[in-house]
This record gives structure tokens, C-alpha cells and sequence, in this order.
């Protein structure tokens, strides 16, 4: 045994409390300081037989132990996020974990563990995370270091030195180099616009991994500004600086906006040089104009309905007297203000998203030109809804008007009022129409179903039409075959949409068990106004939590089976529609690529915007150290890889290098466990009693010489 070696194994038994042995140990210095002062000649062997009497009661010996080292703990860990996936990172990665597993098994003190980094949706690459959750079931004292195979885009790193208790981490990145890598990012994009203004997006386009980003002197990039399909544009952008465009919301519902920034020579990967923004266009106020011909019970339903949404601004008038009735009353006493005929049908007739002309009449009020203004405001986009009772017949009708050429129908020439009971009914066509689609189900609380019908409430008059045209959603019962009720159409860019009944109030009276009377106009009011969600024929896409669901609605019973998908890199496919109810088909396909997915059916056309299933995975798609570069300062390295393959594992001692050129070091931590004590008296004790008793007699015969 080397010195060293016995000094670290000698222990000590004593055979006394320490207190008394040092009490012993006093008065032997005390008894030799004595024999000093006196110059006793003895004193060194007193000296010796003392010392020889303490060192065996302190009870000195080497203690042997029987040890079983421990095989040192090295752990890799693999990342498969998203961000692996660029290029041959993947196949780089496994190639490497194969080589460097291979030669760890060629090792016999050394265990290599394994663990995997999965892609984790939108929180990033958890590579510590992994980390730590192995660790908990790894000794710190047995862990000889860390190897990681990732691309270094980590996003849960401490901060501070790498917290593994002096045990190197080693990364290996799958590239031969830092990359370089080109993105758009979004700064700030409104989720909604409102209709006929501008709203803008605040956006940068950076080069990463580069020293010009943010510095204009190097030029810009071209961007491309693609609006839902529309012919696109191109704007010059600085490199890394905030840049604005501003964009028109001509439509309600969605606006998709792609952004694409030309590629970077030699960036990575050009999946990051788009950005897709959604915005969802509304209408700040809807203007709606109501004129009723005559005071009768339904105008307050009119009123109330429109007044109860606060989107709605009504201007609303009556005519409280016609001007051929003269009862000689004072017209301070008959009008609040007089009819502004002039300002609301000629001079801001266009300020109107809707017309309605609840039970109104041709009696002079509007001249011919007037109405043919609304005639005109209709067929150049505008809106009419129009309620209609017996003032539709006779020579005052506005169908004998300049309007009624937009009419949808004109009254019947005989029997043209129809009086008596009837509940009203949706036909085949309005069961797949979106304004009526699911009214047939609409029962009030409690209420019992009517037998025969959906259980809405009886009206008592409607008006025969003819010359019809356009769609009828609703009808009512009638011997010669069922009479139209609602009906609907399409008039040059505008829509015109005829009630043939002025007995709808009666439903929000709830006569009769009433009926959806609010639902009912609100969807004829909002259909007239072009809403996106009540056209009768459209196609609509949308992507929700990785999945495309595109939607096809029309007014024909056997809607088209498939419809055309071009995906966000260009290539064509088709959707298969499966019927979901009357006038709808839906098909519904994963959407793992983020941009712009583009479905088309004939003329109809659909977009839908899917964002990164990982956004910071794709924030920064280099192979970089830079980001792990302070975890790496203290005890590190950082390998490239390249095809030849994985570097080389060596086992290395505490302090020293622990990686080099083509190579990376696992410490040997020199754990073990001991499995048997053996321990040897120093000074046994027939040893010692007759060595101490030599010592003694040597002392008293120097002393007496």
C-alpha cells in the first residue's frame, strides 16, 4: 500500500473518551516539563514510553474497504421538433445518435441513456425540460455528461453556467456551419377592419444569422402582398426595419393577407419568408332608412326590431296623413318636422345600407323621380325590403311605378287581397336557403306544435302576386297550390326582397303561439346587406386547430361532390364534399403547411388562413450555438456535423480537457459502492504493553545511572 493510500485508510478507535485521554495526555506534558526543569537525564525516554502509552489508547488502524465501482451515466438527448425537419437535419441527427450509441456500447464503463424532445405545438423546443426529467432518475455523481443533438433553437434555457454539477454538455448541431435565414414577422395586424376604411399592418422582414440586418445601407427585399387571390403587389422593404402597409376592407367577413419576402441567398429554408394575416371585416353602422306609409299596428314592430341593435342607426318616418286628405288641421299640430323627400331619395340616398317601405303607397308623396332614384341605388348595389298589405293593389301600388321594375312580383289582377286564415310555411327551396334555414324548427317555449306545421302563429291576410320572379322562401296554403309569401332576388348589384303579408307583427305579439319574427327579418335585413354568412350560393374555407374545413352552400338539391384545393406551395387536389344537410356539403382535410389554402369550385372561390402549427419553431430556422452560447462558456462544446458521421466518445478524468477536434469527452466520476470493511490495529496490544514497559524500565535505569 502506498503511503498515500495507508495515510487516507488510517482511522482511529480510542479506547477511552477523548476527554479523559486528553486529561492522560496533559499530565504527561505536565510530568515532562518537570523532568526538563529538573534536567532529569531520562527525559527522552519518559518521552518515548508516553508516547507510546497514548498512541495505543487513541487505538490507531488501517481500515480496508472492499468497493464495486459503479459504471458512469452519460445521457443524449434527441431533439424531434419542428424545426429538425428543415433539410437533412433529421436524417443527420439519427445517423449520428446510431454511431455515437454504437460506440458507447463499446464502452464497459459507461451506460449511455437516450431520451427525445417531441414537437410540442406552439411551446417551443423544451430541450432542458427533457433534460431535467431524465436527471431526477440519474445520480449527480455518476452522470458523466451530456450530449444533445439538436439544432440549437431551444426555448426553455436557463440562465447562467449549464446547472449539471461540473458534468460537460456537449452539443452537436446538424449543419457544417452557422446558417444563415430569412423572415417575416408580424409586429402588429388588427383581427378586424371595418368596411370601406384602411386598417394597417406593422411589419419587418429580417435576415438572421447576417450582420446587415436593421442596417439600410444594404438594401431592402422584395415583398409580395397577396389579397385574397387578387393580382398581387410588390413593395420594397428594408431590411429589419418596422415597415406599414395599409390595407382596404372593400367586403364583410374574412380578408386573407399573405405576406412574402423574396428568399435570402443561401438561407436555410424559405418556409418562414411568409406571414398570413386574417382580418375580419364589419361594418361600423348600418344606416337603415324606414318610411311607413300609414300608421297601423305592425310599424312599432318595425321600429322595435331595428331600434334593439345597437348597429343599427334608424331613420325612421311615417306619413301621418296623405295629401289628398284635408281636415283643416293646423300643420304645426299634424307633423313634427316636415318629410325631407329631397335630402333622404336624391341627396343621401347612397349613405343607406337598406331601404324599407313598410305598407307605403304612391299618393304623391315621392315623385316619379324619386323613386326611380331607389330604382337605380337598388341596381347599383343598394338594398329594398318591402312590406306589403292592400295599398299594394289599385292604382296607388308602387309596382305600377318606375320601382316596380325591381320588384320581384307585381299584385295579381284578380282577387288580389286574400283574407282569412292560414300558417305560414317555409318552402323546399327556403329549407336550403340560409335567410330561412332552420326556422322550421323555431318553436316559442312550451308552446304545443301546431299539427301539420312547425307550430308558428296563424296571420290573416296576404296579397296574390304575379309576374314572379326570384326565389320564394315562404308560402301559404292555397287550393289552387301554395301562395308565395317571401320572396327574394337579385336586382343588377343589388337585392330587392318582397313580404307579400303585413300580418308579421302578429307573431311578436305571440298570437297564436307567434313565431320567429325578429330572426326572420334580422336574416332577410342582413342578406339584403351582402353579410358573408347569409349568401344562398358560397363556398368558405377555414382552418382551426390543424384542420381545413371548407364548406359549399347553394340553392340546387344535389350539390357538387368535390371542389378544387391548391395548398400553400402550389399544388392541386381535390376535396371530396360529403352533404351535411339540405344546401350544405362540407369536406374537411388536415392542413399541416401554414400559409394560404385556396378552394374553388367554378367561379366561387374560398380562402383560409393557417397559421405555424409551432410558431417559435419556425420564428428562426438556423442551425446556431448562439442561442445555448452562455450555457457553453464554463464546462461545453459545440460539434458540427457533417455526412462522415458522429465524432468520436472519449472518457476523460476531472479537470481535464474534456472535448478536442473530432471528439467529446465523458468523465470517469469514479463512483462506487463498498461491500466489506476490514480493519487492522496499528499497535496491538501485545505490541504495545511490552514496547511501552521496555520504554519505561529504559527511562528509570537512565534516570538512576
Amino acid at each position: 500500500m502506498k503511503l498515500e493510500q495507508a495515510i487516507a485508510a488510517l482511522r482511529f478507535d480510542p479506547a477511552m473518551p477523548l476527554w479523559l485521554l486528553g486529561t492522560l495526555a496533559g499530565f504527561c506534558a505536565l510530568a515532562l516539563v518537570v523532568s526538563v526543569w529538573a534536567r532529569a537525564r531520562g527525559v527522552v525516554w519518559r518521552f518515548f514510553a508516553f508516547a507510546a502509552l497514548l498512541l495505543w489508547l487513541a487505538g490507531p488502524r488501517i481500515v480496508e474497504e472492499t468497493r464495486e465501482t459503479l459504471p458512469d451515466i452519460a445521457l443524449m438527448v434527441v431533439d424531434q421538433s419542428a424545426s429538425m425537419g428543415v433539410g437533412k437535419r433529421a436524417a443527420l441527427a439519427e445517423t449520428a445518435r446510431a454511431k455515437i450509441e454504437a460506440q458507447a456500447r463499446d464502452l464497459p464503463d459507461l451506460e449511455l441513456r437516450t431520451v427525445t424532445v417531441p414537437e410540442q405545438g406552439s411551446e417551443g423546443t423544451k430541450l432542458f425540460g427533457a433534460i431535467d426529467r431524465a436527471l431526477a432518475e440519474i445520480p449527480r455523481d455518476r452522470l458523466a455528461g451530456i450530449i444533445a443533438l439538436s439544432d440549437g433553437q431551444v426555448h426553455d434555457q436557463p440562465e447562467g453556467p449549464a446547472p449539471f454539477g461540473g458534468a460537460p454538455f456537449h452539443l452537436v448541431l446538424p449543419a457544417t456551419g452557422e446558417e444563415v435565414d430569412r423572415r417575416v414577422r408580424i409586429i402588429e395586424a388588427p383581427s378586424y377592419g371595418i368596411v370601406g376604411k384602411t386598417v394597417t399592418i406593422r411589419m419587418t422582414v429580417e435576415d438572421l444569422g447576417t450582420a446587415r440586418n436593421g442596417l439600410t445601407m444594404f438594401g431592402a427585399a422584395a415583398l409580395t402582398i397577396r389579397r385574397d387571390g387578387e393580382a398581387p403587389r410588390v413593395e420594397q422593404v428594408p431590411i429589419g426595419l418596422e415597415h406599414q402597409i395599409d390595407i382596404p376592407i372593400t367586403r364583410g367577413g374574412n380578408t386573407v393577407i399573405e405576406l412574402a419576402a423574396e428568399p435570402l441567398a443561401g438561407e436555410i429554408s424559405q418556409v418562414n419568408n411568409k406571414a398570413v394575416v386574417e382580418i375580419n371585416g364589419v361594418r361600423d353602422r348600418l344606416r337603415v332608412l324606414l318610411v311607413s306609409g300609414e300608421p297601423h299596428a305592425g310599424e312599432r314592430t318595425w321600429r322595435r326590431l331595428l331600434k334593439a341593435d345597437p348597429a343599427v342607426d334608424l331613420v325612421h318616418f311615417t306619413i301621418l296623413r296623405p295629401p289628398e286628405k284635408d281636415d283643416l288641421t293646423p300643420l304645426n299640430e299634424l307633423a313634427l318636422i316636415a318629410f325631407p323627400v329631397r335630402e333622404l331619395f336624391q341627396v343621401k340616398i347612397k349613405d343607406f345600407d337598406l331601404i324599407i317601405l313598410d305598407r307605403f303607397q304612391n299618393r304623391g308623396v315621392l315623385p316619379p323621380q324619386y323613386l326611380r332614384n331607389i330604382a337605380d341605388y337598388v341596381r347599383n348595389g343598394g338594398a329594398l325590403l318591402m312590406s306589403v298589405g292592400p295599398e299594394f293593389t289599385g292604382a296607388t301600388s308602387l309596382a305600377a311605378t318606375p320601382l316596380g321594375a325591381i320588384l320581384p312580383a307585381r299584385p295579381a289582377p284578380f282577387a288580389t287581397v286574400v283574407n282569412g286564415a292560414f300558417r305560414p310555411g317555409i318552402t323546399a327551396l327556403g329549407n336550403r336557403h340560409p335567410v330561412t334555414e332552420g326556422l322550421a324548427a323555431w318553436r316559442p317555449a312550451g308552446a304545443p306544435p301546431a299539427e301539420g306545421g312547425p307550430g308558428w302563429g296563424t296571420w290573416y291576410r296576404r296579397i296574390a302576386p304575379a309576374d314572379l320572379h326570384g326565389d320564394v322562401l315562404m308560402d301559404a296554403p292555397d287550393p289552387g297550390g301554395a301562395a308565395p309569401l317571401l320572396v327574394l332576388d337579385h336586382v343588377g348589384e343589388g337585392r330587392a326582397a318582397l313580404l307579400l303579408s303585413d300580418q308579421i307583427w302578429l307573431w311578436s305579439r305571440g298570437h297564436d303561439g307567434g313565431g320567429p319574427q325578429a330572426e326572420l327579418l334580422r336574416r332577410t335585413a342582413h342578406w339584403l346587406m351582402k353579410e358573408p354568412e347569409l349568401e344562398e350560393t358560397a363556398l368558405t374555407a377555414r382552418v382551426a386547430k390543424g384542420v381545413l374545413t371548407v364548406e359549399r352552400r347553394g340553392l340546387e338539391e344535389a350539390l357538387p361532390g368535390q371542389v378544387t384545393l391548391i395548398d400553400p406551395d402550389g399544388k392541386q387536389s381535390s376535396l371530396p364534399l360529403r352533404p351535411v344537410r339540405p344546401g350544405r356539403s362540407v369536406g374537411m382535410l388536415a392542413a399541416p403547411s401554414p400559409g394560404v389554402w385556396q378552394a374553388a369550385d367554378g367561379p366561387l372561390r374560398a380562402f383560409a388562413a393557417a397559421g405555424a402549427a409551432n410558431p417559435p419553431e419556425l420564428a428562426d430556422l438556423r442551425a446556431t450555438a448562439t442561442v445555448l452560447a452562455p450555457l457553453l462558456t464554463s464546462a461545453g462544446s459545440v460539434h458540427w456535423l457533417d455526412p462522415a458521421g458522429a465524432p468520436a466518445l472519449r472518457r476523460t478524468e476531472p479537470g481535464r480537457e474534456f472535448s478536442g477536434s473530432g471528439w467529446i469527452g465523458l468523465q470517469r466520476r469514479h463512483d462506487h459502492i463498498v461491500t466489506g470493511v476490514a480493519a487492522t490495529p496499528l499497535l496491538p496490544a501485545w505490541l504495545a504493553l511490552p514496547l511501552i514497559l521496555g520504554l519505561a524500565l529504559m527511562a528509570w535505569w537512565r534516570e538512576g545511572a
